[in-house]
């Protein structure tokens, strides 16, 4: 599986974004899916999980409320909608897959990652 990451850009807190995470390889519809971001100086850190069938997710407490992720496995793409986004979302936020169906927070559960895209919210 190769993803890619998009969507993107700069914007001034309290604004919104939607990400796009475009996957290629067959049996896509079958992997769980995660959002991550890295902060300037900060180790990688986890936003979001939902599971292949879309029946579960997960989210960072710093996010709640805020973000959601969704896939659309007709077109092979995973989502994370960005509302109220605050100086501390910065970052690069980068996709990434599982071939199973459970979700999960670590980074190191995820074999497969697309190149991040970054953000940017200024105050």
């Amino acid at each position: 599986v190769q993803l890619q990451a998009s969507g993107g850009g700069s914007v001034q807190a309290g604004g919104s974004l939607r990400l796009s995470c475009a996957a290629s390889g067959r049996a896509f519809s079958s992997y769980a899916t995660g959002w991550f971001r890295q902060a300037p100086g900060k180790e990688r850190e986890f936003v979001a999980a939902m599971s292949w069938w879309g029946g579960s997710t997960r989210y960072a407490d710093s996010v709640k409320g805020r973000f959601t992720i969704s896939r659309d496995n007709a077109k092979n793409t995973v989502y994370l909608q960005m509302n109220s986004l605050k100086p501390e979302d910065t970052a690069v936020y980068y996709c990434a897959a599982r071939d199973t169906i459970q979700v999960a927070a670590d980074d190191a559960e995820y074999p497969y990652w697309g190149k991040g895209t970054l953000v940017t919210v200024s105050s």
